[in-house]
C-alpha cells in the first residue's frame, strides 16, 4: 500500500517556485485521501455507509481514471475526448479490482500528472477542453494552472467525501490516521 513518503516525495515536488508550490499542495491533498484507505480490506473498499453511492474504493478509481485523463489533456492539447472521461463505471470499483491494484493506478496517475506538469514550458499554456454533451458550444481553453487548482479542489472535495465515509465505516478518519 501507499505510504506518506511514497506519494508526496516525487521529483515533482522538488521544483521551485509556483510550479512546485502548486504540485505539493496536490500531493497533500492526495495523501489526506490516501489515509482514509489506510488499513482497509477490499470488502471495506466497496462498502457504502452513507445514502451516497460513493464508496472508498470509487472515491480511489475516479480520482486514479481522473489523473490520467486530465494528463491526456494536457500531453495531447488536442481538444479529443480522452479514453474513460465519459465512462459512467468510474466510480465503482468492480469485484475484479482490488484497493491494492486502484491504489497503484493511482499512484501511476500521480506521477503521470506531475510528470506533464514538470515537462511544459510554463503553467500559462493554454489547453483546450474536450467537447463533452455538457460543453458550452465554443471550444472553452484553460491555462494549466488552472488545470491544476481543478485537481488540487477536485482531489480536496474527494479527500472530505472519503474521510466521512471511513468515519462512517469503522470510526477512522483522517484525524484519527495521522
Amino acid at each position: 500500500m501507499t505510504t506518506s513518503s511514497d506519494s508526496s516525495e516525487t521529483s515533482a515536488s522538488f521544483l521551485p517556485g509556483e510550479r512546485g508550490e502548486l504540485l505539493r499542495a496536490l500531493a497533500e491533498q492526495r495523501e489526506l485521501l490516501l489515509l482514509t484507505v489506510r488499513g482497509i480490506t477490499d470488502v471495506q473498499a466497496v462498502q457504502r455507509t452513507t445514502v451516497s453511492e460513493l464508496t472508498l474504493g470509487g472515491i480511489v478509481k475516479h480520482m486514479a481514471r481522473g489523473g490520467l485523463v486530465w494528463t491526456q489533456i494536457l500531453v495531447k492539447a488536442d481538444g479529443e475526448l480522452p479514453d474513460g472521461m465519459l465512462d459512467t463505471g468510474q466510480y465503482r470499483m468492480t469485484e475484479e479490482e482490488t484497493l491494492q491494484g486502484l491504489l497503484e493506478l493511482y499512484a501511476t496517475a500521480a506521477r503521470a500528472v506531475e510528470d506533464a506538469v514538470s515537462a511544459l514550458p510554463d503553467l500559462d499554456r493554454s489547453v483546450p477542453l474536450p467537447r463533452t454533451p455538457w460543453s458550452p458550444p465554443e471550444t472553452v481553453h484553460w491555462p494549466v494552472r488552472r488545470i491544476l487548482l481543478h485537481l488540487i479542489r477536485e482531489t480536496a472535495q474527494h479527500a472530505g467525501h472519503a474521510d466521512i465515509i471511513r468515519e462512517a465505516l469503522d470510526g477512522a478518519g483522517t484525524t484519527a490516521q495521522r
